[in-house]
């Protein structure tokens, strides 16, 4: 009987694989089933972040938001400028409020005045 030679796919599938871990160190990056294993934790952590950076940001942008309200009393507090700009129908998202409380404080309390009117 002739030898049959194996064909080149599982190797080429494993090495896609070892690319994905090329930058693990030990084991992780050189034993095809840890490195397996090492992926699927990889990519779970990955599609957490993405959840956790959201959430992190936007504490990061309420925590700035806040600080400069309380800073030169323009209003009382975050949770009550939220409230009043709700009730005006100015919709600004937190993201770029936080912009300009850092970068533009002089059009942040032209802002807080209208809504104070």
């Amino acid at each position: 009987m002739t030898r049959i030679k194996r064909g080149y796919i599982a190797r080429r599938r494993r090495t896609k694989i070892r690319l994905f871990a090329s930058s693990f160190r030990g084991a992780r990056s050189r034993l095809t089933r840890t490195i397996n294993q090492q992926k699927i934790r990889a990519l779970v952590s990955a599609h957490q972040d993405r959840g956790r950076q959201k959430r992190d940001f936007r504490r990061l942008w309420i925590t700035r938001i806040n600080a400069v309200i309380r800073d030169n009393k323009v209003y009382y507090n975050y949770n009550r400028l939220i409230h009043n700009l709700y009730k005006k129908h100015l919709l600004l998202n937190r993201k770029i409020l936080a912009q300009i409380a850092i970068l533009n404080r002089n059009c942040f309390y032209m802002i807080s005045n209208e809504i104070l009117k």
